[in-house]
């Protein structure tokens, strides 16, 4: 829902409206990652069987959101309305991020499971990586979406979703192979 909200922003609006769009985003995305990394790892760390669990769980889940994410049919032709306010760009973007049960669940399973996978001493890079990851895709999609908005089509929307689904079934796998 994030990325959908992203993207209609910077095809429909200026490039100015776009980035705030954008950056709000990425505040609500990165504060969101926080409370899921930290918040569920310290249970983690406090429950070890908990802990197996939840990497168990949480590979299954991310590999089926990357299959979910190949399979998917995007339409950007749908018309997201988005309001003049900053208010209410602020009240949307944090409606997509932390009132969508999806992606707390899926926040809290994938950065959880790997708040118990990394050693203490990486946590710390871990998630500075992960909001740093915030910040380049959604700031890095906007700007692509808003140069090239004249040439974006479904077809090429496909695409990304099939390159971006093997990514995140490469991280599942590989969060599954942690507990060998």
């Amino acid at each position: 829902m994030q990325n959908l909200y992203v993207i209609n922003s910077a095809l429909r609006e200026e490039r100015l409206k776009a980035y705030r769009v954008a950056f709000t985003t990425i505040f609500f995305d990165i504060s969101l990652a926080l409370a899921c990394f930290f918040g569920i790892g310290l249970l983690l760390d406090k429950v070890p069987f908990l802990k197996n669990a939840m990497i168990i769980i949480g590979s299954i889940v991310v590999i089926y959101i990357g299959y979910g994410i190949i399979k998917s049919s995007p339409d950007i032709t749908k018309e997201v309305k988005l309001e003049k306010d900053y208010f209410k760009i602020v009240r949307d973007t944090f409606t997509v991020t932390w009132l969508n049960p999806q992606a707390i669940i899926d926040g809290s399973l994938l950065l959880g499971g790997y708040n118990a996978y990394v050693p203490e001493e990486y946590k710390i890079y871990f998630i500075l990586g992960f909001c740093l990851a915030s910040f380049l895709w959604f700031s890095s999609l906007t700007t692509i979406v808003s140069l090239f908005k004249t040439r974006i089509d479904n077809r090429l929307i496909k695409w990304i979703n099939i390159i971006c689904g093997v990514i995140i079934i490469f991280f599942g796998i590989k969060l599954a192979i942690s507990l060998i």
